[in-house]
């Protein structure tokens, strides 16, 4: 995981990534888990509680770039196949997107993981 950034952002960038997961995060369960139950369709709601499953991952900040780019693949579909309005499935693809190309941020598991260590001498 390491490899995949040069570092975990610390800081304001840190605390703007945490934020930045945990809109995602309660996005992805609203619209995975509430929205859903006032339909009575229940094939196209199984992408979206994928989705709201990967979001407790993305706030968690456990495995980053996969989930993330899962995030975005599965709202690129939800939106593709929704009838009414695909902005909100955009906006989660988009915000799974950027969470996988930048990644968690110091606050979050992936930093106590995979982060750099501090050798003691």
């Amino acid at each position: 995981m390491q490899r995949l950034f040069s570092n975990f952002a610390n800081g304001w960038p840190g605390f703007g990534l945490l934020l930045q997961r945990i809109l995602a995060a309660i996005l992805l369960v609203h619209f995975g888990v509430l929205a859903p139950t006032t339909r009575s369709l229940p094939s196209p709601m199984i992408a979206e509680i994928i989705g709201a499953c990967a979001a407790i991952l993305l706030l968690a900040g456990l495995f980053t770039p996969v989930v993330g780019a899962l995030i975005a693949v599965i709202e690129v579909c939800v939106a593709v196949g929704r009838i009414g309005d695909p902005w909100i499935s955009v906006i989660l693809a988009t915000l799974g997107g950027t969470a996988a190309m930048i990644g968690p941020g110091a606050w979050s598991i992936d930093a106590r993981l995979f982060g750099r260590k501090h050798l003691e001498t």
